[in-house]
Formats: structure tokens, C-alpha cells, sequence
């Protein structure tokens, strides 16, 4: 066997890269962007047929030069807590996807938090009620959607994340999945026991019978028939989790952190399972009976925040956007709260809004640009924070991957900010994890020691010291405050 094929299912744009294991390296990669849905200010929704349609064509390309019978296996990484309803009938959506991104439950959810629900929410599942999980969104589908309840009551209804939906369109409905990263995300599962909850379910009004069966992260779970060969899906893992297999984070106490559409800090806890008020509890693996856990902090805007100002600006590329905000030393006292979905970790506010603040007459599109960046940089310090005032560690280091990092401006900021040096991951390490787990399964690689051996970093940045860091930080924080009035 000579390559495993992995799929990167993100929330703009789906991937199939082609990985030469005896190279140790990614030969081909096939992408395609999609469609991104708003029907209202606070949904987000995508056609999950399109994602099909983007992987299926990409599986094609990357298998059209070279023998199938040399593919030991496939991998997936998707966008976690994206809701998908389709038929058991005809294996098709019933409605648009939920994307993570979808904040119409907020309502449903503050209600929630507010209730005596919530502790048992955040003792069975390691999360806080919010609308960026599952769980409220299912419950939508069910009540809103006519297909769906229409689904449900002629027992025509299957209800999963992205890496459920794929698996059972590239096995043509013979596996209804879901693995234990992404289960852990939708709130219905007891990370204690991993299987679906009874007390959860009923907390949302979810029949289980719709939900998928649970399976680990690195084991056969269905086949892919390209041209008569069946090639085994034998890795499935949620991206973040996935990301922080595929940059070797996998003792207790490491950390990494991904620049992507969101960020995502991630620290490995091994195999105890630690609580925190506003740090999030999730499971990062399962391989055969061993279970690993994490502990999360989420900033949901990230790579939307230097899409938007790339736009906003009209600059060809997001390098432009770097190469602004590179020319002036620091924003002129401007601040940018990218919260176009509420902010996560650790305020967990549903209606704030994004803000740029601070502008003065003397204010200039460099100020702005670099006050963007900024921003990103102060909400993952703003979760580190809370990382250590949870844990009680200093975080020394982080990994860190994710197309945002290709922002130098913002990485020797957000390691000066924290005051830790961060190591440039490869930046594929997402889609790099559901391949090591496909070659696990599939016998390419032995343990877990040989894929460390295979791991590449691509720099790093140490932190310089800002002298007006306490200024800097004083002003975030009135910036902050106004975002959640």
C-alpha cells in the first residue's frame, strides 16, 4: 500500500488530498468551494449535497493516475456540530444543512442555561448550552422543517454531523455513523460512557432511533467502491481534535491551537476528564479502547474576520491584508471585536456583535487592517487566559496550524500577547490526522510513535516583550465590555 486518501471537510470549502506514505508527503489535492446560505442575519446554512458532490468529484481525481488497489484507506475531518437531516429512502438531504455557525436557537439556549438543565448539560458532556452546539439545532430541524417532520413520522429520517452524512453517501447508505469527536459535540452524548444519553435526548426532544451508531476514530467503518475496488473509510475524527493528532499533540498537557475560519485552542488531558466553568470538555480520541480527552476554548470568528476585512478592502489576496497591517507598529489605539456569531470562550455571549472601535481622525486603512489581526490575536488571549487560571499552568507553548497563520504580523503578536513561543505546524496537520488515523486502522502504520516520527514543524515565533502590553490590554478589555453590553 502506498497512499491513504483524506478528506478535509471545512466550513467554506471541501478538500480529497491524495498522501504518499512512503514519500511522507501530500502529491495531489483536489478542492472546491461552496455555497454559504443566510437566510436570515443569524442562520448559516449549507447544501449538503453540494459537500457531496465536491468530495465525491475529488475522490475521482485523486484516483485517476494511479491504482486504487495501492489505497490503503480514507480519512475524514469535517466541521464539527453542522447538523444534516436526510432521507433513508433515497440518502439525500431533506433541508439545507445547520452550520456551526447558526445562531437561531440562541434563544431556546439562554432559556436553557438559565434552567436546571445546565448543570447536567455540563456534567454529561462537557459543554455549555449554546447555540454553536448540535443538540438545539436537531431540535429546530424537528420542529421547523416540514420534510423533516415528515421524514420523521414515516420512520424516513437519519440525523447526523458532516462525517455521518459523508460516510453514509460514499458507502451508498449501507453506514450510519458517527465517531466519538464529533458525537462529543453535538451535546447528546455522556463523554463518561460514550453512547447517547436518554436524559439528554429527552432534554431536546430527540427520538434516538434517528441518530447514528457510535464508532471510534480510527477502525473500518464502511467502503468506497471506486471502479469495482472497495476502498476502506477507516478514520473519521472532528477537525479540531484531528488537528491535534496531526500535529503530535498527543501526551497530556500539550497544546496546539488553529487558525482556520474560527480558532481553536485544544490541550490534551489524557485520560482524565477535567471540568471547567467556561472551558469546554471534549473527548480528542478514541483508538481501539483507549479514550483521550481535552479540554477546548473556541473563538468562532477568525478566517471569516480577515475574509471580511479582505473584502472590505478590496485587497486581492488575505496577504494583503498582512502586508497592510505590517506597515504601522501597532492600530492607533483601534480595536476590532471579530464576533459575527457571538463570542465564545470564555464569554459565551450569544448576541454580541462584531465592533471596530477606537477611531480617531488619525485613524488610516493600516490602523484598521492591523487592528483586525489584533483582534484575533486578543480573543486566543484572551482563552489562554482562561486556560491557565483553570488548569493552573502557565502555557509556555502551543502548536499552531490553520491558514491564518500565514498572518506573520499576527503570530509574532499573539505569541508577544501570551508570552509564549508558538511552533508552526505543517498546514495540513487536520486533514494529516484523519490520515494517520486511516493508517492505523489499516495497518500502514504500527502506533502511534511511528506517526510521531513522520510529524514536520515549519518554524516558530518567540515572544518579544511589549512594554505597553498592560495599555493594550486595558483597552481590549473596554472594547470587550461595550460588545457585551
Amino acid at each position: 500500500m502506498s497512499y491513504i486518501l483524506g478528506i478535509d471537510e471545512g466550513t467554506t470549502s471541501a478538500r480529497v488530498v491524495l498522501f504518499d506514505t512512503k514519500l511522507n508527503k501530500i502529491v495531489k489535492i483536489s478542492r472546491g468551494r461552496f455555497t454559504q446560505y443566510y437566510p436570515t442575519p443569524d442562520a448559516v446554512e449549507h447544501n449538503a449535497e453540494e459537500i457531496f458532490k465536491i468530495v465525491n468529484r475529488g475522490l475521482k481525481e485523486c484516483l485517476e493516475d494511479i491504482d486504487p488497489k495501492k489505497v490503503a484507506g480514507i480519512g475524514i475531518t469535517n466541521q464539527r456540530e453542522t447538523v444534516v437531516a436526510w432521507s433513508i429512502k433515497t440518502n439525500s438531504p431533506l433541508t439545507n444543512a445547520l452550520c456551526w455557525q447558526d445562531n437561531r436557537t440562541a434563544e431556546f439556549c439562554k432559556k436553557l442555561k438559565a434552567s436546571k438543565f445546565a448543570d447536567i448539560i455540563k456534567e454529561k458532556t462537557g459543554l455549555l448550552p449554546d447555540s454553536y452546539f448540535s443538540s438545539s439545532k436537531i431540535k429546530w430541524l424537528l420542529e421547523n422543517e416540514p420534510n423533516v417532520k415528515k421524514a420523521l413520522r414515516e420512520n424516513d429520517l437519519r440525523v447526523g454531523t458532516i462525517e455521518s452524512f459523508l460516510v453514509a453517501k460514499l458507502t451508498g447508505g449501507e453506514s450510519f455513523v458517527s465517531d466519538v469527536t464529533n458525537a462529543s459535540r453535538t451535546q447528546l452524548l455522556n463523554i463518561k460512557t460514550l453512547t447517547w444519553d436518554d436524559e439528554l435526548l429527552k432534554i431536546f426532544g430527540i427520538p434516538k432511533h434517528i441518530l447514528p451508531n457510535i464508532v471510534s476514530n480510527s477502525e473500518i467503518v464502511g467502503y468506497y467502491n471506486y471502479k469495482g475496488f472497495k476502498i476502506p473509510i477507516c478514520g473519521l475524527c472532528g477537525d479540531q481534535q484531528s488537528s491535534l493528532f496531526g500535529q503530535g499533540c498527543v501526551n497530556a498537557g500539550e497544546m496546539k491551537n488553529t487558525y482556520g475560519t474560527g480558532a481553536f485552542l485544544l490541550m490534551n488531558t489524557g485520560s482524565k476528564i477535567v471540568n471547567c466553568n467556561d472551558l469546554l470538555t471534549t473527548v480528542a480520541l478514541k483508538i481501539k479502547n483507549k479514550v483521550t480527552y481535552a479540554l477546548e476554548g473556541s473563538v468562532y470568528n477568525c478566517g471569516t474576520a480577515v475574509d471580511w476585512a479582505t473584502e472590505i478592502f478590496n485587497f486581492k489576496t488575505a496577504k494583503n491584508l498582512d502586508e497592510c497591517a505590517a506597515k504601522v507598529e501597532n492600530s492607533l489605539g483601534v480595536y476590532f471585536v471579530p464576533s459575527f456569531n457571538g463570542l465564545g470562550t470564555p464569554y459565551w455571549n450569544m448576541d454580541s456583535a462584531g465592533m471596530l472601535y477606537g477611531i480617531t481622525r488619525g485613524t488610516t486603512k493600516n490602523h484598521i487592517a492591523r487592528a483586525v489581526l489584533d483582534g484575533i490575536a486578543y480573543r486566543v488571549y484572551d482563552v489562554s487566559l482562561q486556560f491557565e487560571k483553570s488548569t493552573g499552568r502557565k502555557i509556555k507553548a502551543f502548536k499552531s496550524d490553520g491558514g491564518v497563520t500565514n498572518n506573520k504580523t499576527l503570530m509574532q503578536f499573539q505569541a508577544d500577547l501570551i508570552g509564549c513561543n508558538i511552533t508552526l505546524s505543517h498546514g495540513e496537520s487536520t486533514v494529516l490526522g484523519a490520515i494517520y488515523l486511516a493508517g492505523l486502522a489499516s495497518g500502514v502504520y504500527k502506533d502511534e510513535s511511528e506517526i510521531l516520527s513522520k510529524i514536520v514543524t515549519l518554524g516558530s515565533f518567540a515572544p518579544a516583550k511589549l512594554p505597553n502590553k498592560s495599555q493594550l490590554l486595558a483597552g481590549w478589555e473596554k472594547a470587550i465590555k461595550k460588545v457585551c453590553l
